[in-house]
């Protein structure tokens, strides 16, 4: 089977990254497309998996017109070469098109819901995968499983943090640290959106480092007075960083959504909605979520404060997450099943959504994550 998976975002290929690693020692031919915004590529040769890239991200209206055209272009012609068989991707409308171009069938993974970018790829495609809980996007191509992204790659089962990173970090075991982390809000759906304001970042970091250590993981640039708390790990890193962190304090989604699955708390502000970090914080209680006006931002500074000081916090935020492992799949190995069997799989879950749960594997014992 030949397979090309599209990736949009460096998350993409920790979401991604697994399964093809599987597929190609199943003997499959897969090949990773990607544009580069941050450190895809960095990502891909990390973890040895074959790629092409599709050149650099257009920042602006114009600019992503543009590439809406050109990467689409690219896209296809790398379809030509490579003759997939199935295309996959994280909710890309450039794979989407370059799959219909082809005649080949374009499966998606969608969590984020953003829908000017679904209406662009949903007529194009074949199946979306998305998780169980309560979204928007209703459609017969929707199968829906027990989980997040996540879990493709941080599911216990399949990642144990490495304590070395301590120190690389300058941390005891048994030391606090909080992370930040900065978006750059510069993607089509952050439109409108303010973020932290400068002064509160600078009044967290403040606030924070009265109690424990602090490093800032941030897409953009940073000012001076903030620059020397950047955190210098290599990328492939960080999710070691997320799973021993005391607190994660963020203007971002998919970190948060990852320190639910490594037992880590969260503070997110953020204007819009995450329908996954919805169900994590009702349900299992593992974030909380603020609004980005400026009362929000304060509150969520002094809730951070608050957090920090509570004893066996970790221990509490791991127990919550293997409470919410126990009710959840494997994707990876959903995944894998659910491309080597298509179009089998799709009518399989249609009929039969308990199918999935021959994948939930449950929480592992492991030395570097106690609460397992």
């Amino acid at each position: 089977m030949r397979i090309l998976i599209d990736i949009g975002h460096p998350a993409h290929v920790h979401l991604f990254r697994n399964l093809g690693l599987e597929l190609i020692r199943d003997g499959s031919e897969v090949l990773f497309t990607c544009r580069e915004k941050e450190f895809e590529t960095e990502l891909l040769e990390h973890y040895g998996l074959p790629y092409k890239s599709l050149g650099k991200k257009y920042s602006g209206t114009a600019g992503k017109i543009f590439g809406i055209a050109r990467f689409g272009i690219r896209e296809y012609l790398e379809g030509i070469r490579f003759k997939p068989d199935l295309l996959l991707s994280h909710g890309s409308y450039i794979a989407a098109h370059a799959a219909a171009m082809l005649g080949r069938p374009h499966i998606a993974l969608e969590d984020t819901f953003n829908f000017e970018q679904i209406w662009l790829y949903k007529p194009f495609t074949k199946a979306i995968i998305t998780g169980d809980f309560n979204h928007p996007l209703k459609s017969q191509k929707v199968i829906r499983y027990s989980g997040y992204h996540e879990l493709a790659y941080l599911h216990p089962c399949r990642f144990v943090p490495d304590e070395s990173v301590l120190g690389e970090l300058g941390i005891g075991v048994d030391e606090k640290y909080v992370v930040l982390r900065f978006v750059s809000w510069k993607a089509s759906h952050d439109l409108g959106h303010r973020g932290i304001s400068l002064r509160n970042k600078v009044a967290a970091v403040k606030r924070f480092s009265e109690f424990v250590k602090v490093f800032i993981s941030s897409e953009g640039a940073l000012p001076p007075e903030l620059e020397r708390f950047r955190l210098k790990t290599a990328p492939y890193r960080i999710h070691d960083v997320l799973a021993f962190a005391t607190l994660l304090w963020t203007d971002s989604f998919t970190m948060p959504s990852e320190c639910s699955v490594l037992g880590t708390p969260s503070l997110v502000i953020h204007n819009s909605r995450s329908f996954p970090l919805d169900e994590q914080r009702d349900k299992y209680g593992l974030c909380f979520t603020f609004s980005e006006s400026d009362e929000d931002q304060l509150r969520a500074i002094e809730k951070g404060e608050s957090l920090l000081k509570t004893e066996g916090l970790k221990e509490e935020w791991i127990a919550r997450r293997n409470r919410m492992i126990t009710e959840k799949i494997d994707l990876t190995g959903f995944l894998h099943w659910f491309v080597n069997n298509w179009p089998d799989s799709f009518t399989i879950m249609k009929k039969n959504p308990d199918y999935q749960k021959l994948f939930i594997k449950g929480c592992h014992r492991n030395r570097n994550n106690p609460g397992c």
